[in-house]
C-alpha cells in the first residue's frame, strides 16, 4: 500500500508543469525551494520503498527456493513410498503395500501443496519485481528531476541577483542623470565664456578708442599743416602785391 502511494506521488510530481508553476508563482525562487524539498522528501520515501520492496522480493525468492526444495523432497518421498509399496505387493505383504501407498499419497498431497505455493510465489515474485522496477525507475526520474530543479533554482537565483545588480546600476545612472554634476560644469563654462566674451569686447572697445585718439591726433597735425601752408600762401601773396607797385 505504501509503495502504491509513493508511486502515485511520484507520478504527480513528474506530471507537474514546472514552467507553468513558475510563471504563475509570486515568488519563483521560494516555490523552487519548496519543490526541491518535496522532491527530496519523496526521494527519501522512494528509497525506503525500494529497499522494502527489494527486501520483500528477496524473502519471496527465499520462500520460493524453500518451496521448490520441499516440492522436490516430497516428490522423492512419494517415489520412495510408491516403490516400497510395489516391493511389498510383489513379496505378498499387502498390509505393508497398503501402508506405503498411504505414505505415497501423503507425500503426493504435500508435493501438490508445495507446487501450489511455488506457483503462488512465482506470481508474487513477478508482481514484486514489477513494483520494484517501477519504484527504481520513479526514483531515478525523481533524482534527475531534482537535479534539474536545483540547476533551475541556481540559475534563477543567479539571474535574479544579476537583474537586481543591473537595476541598482540603472537607478544609480538615473540618479546621476537627474543630479548631473556636468550640468553645473556646463553653466560654469557658459559663465566663463560670457566673461571671456566681455573681456574680448572690452579689448576691442579699448583698441577702438586708441585708434580714434591716434586718428584725432593725426587730424590735428594735418589741420595745423593746412593752416601753416595757408599762412605761407597768404604771406607770399602779400609780398607779390607790394612788388608790383
Amino acid at each position: 500500500m505504501a509503495q502504491t502511494t509513493i508511486l502515485g506521488r511520484i507520478g504527480q510530481l513528474m506530471r507537474a508543469n514546472i514552467n507553468s508553476m513558475l510563471d504563475s508563482a509570486e515568488d519563483p525562487e521560494r516555490m523552487l525551494d519548496q519543490l526541491v524539498r518535496d522532491f527530496t522528501n519523496n526521494i527519501a520515501e522512494a528509497e525506503e520503498a525500494v529497499a522494502q520492496t527489494v527486501g520483500n522480493l528477496r524473502l519471496l525468492e527465499e520462500d520460493q527456493r524453500e518451496a521448490q526444495s520441499a516440492l522436490s523432497d516430497w516428490g522423492s518421498k512419494a517415489q520412495a513410498a510408491a516403490r516400497k509399496a510395489d516391493e511389498a505387493r510383489a513379496s505378498g505383504t499387502d498390509a505393508d503395500a497398503t501402508r506405503f501407498d498411504e505414505l505415497a499419497k501423503i507425500a503426493i498431497r504435500r508435493q501438490i501443496s508445495f507446487e501450489t505455493q511455488t506457483k503462488t510465489f512465482e506470481t508474487q515474485i513477478a508482481q514484486q519485481t514489477e513494483l520494484t522496477d517501477s519504484l527504481k525507475d520513479g526514483l531515478n526520474k525523481l533524482r534527475a528531476k531534482r537535479e534539474e530543479l536545483v540547476q533551475k533554482r541556481d540559475e534563477l537565483v543567479s539571474r535574479a541577483k544579476m537583474a537586481s545588480a543591473q537595476r541598482q546600476v540603472q537607478e544609480a545612472v538615473r540618479d546621476v542623470s537627474v543630479m548631473d554634476p556636468t550640468s553645473e560644469l556646463n553653466r560654469f563654462e557658459e559663465r566663463v565664456r560670457r566673461e571671456e566674451a566681455m573681456a574680448r569686447g572690452m579689448s576691442e572697445v579699448a583698441a577702438s578708442s586708441l585708434e580714434e585718439e591716434f586718428a584725432s591726433l593725426e587730424d590735428a597735425d594735418t589741420e595745423a599743416e593746412v593752416e601753416s601752408r595757408l599762412s605761407q600762401l597768404r604771406s607770399g601773396a602779400g609780398a607779390g602785391a607790394g612788388t608790383g607797385s
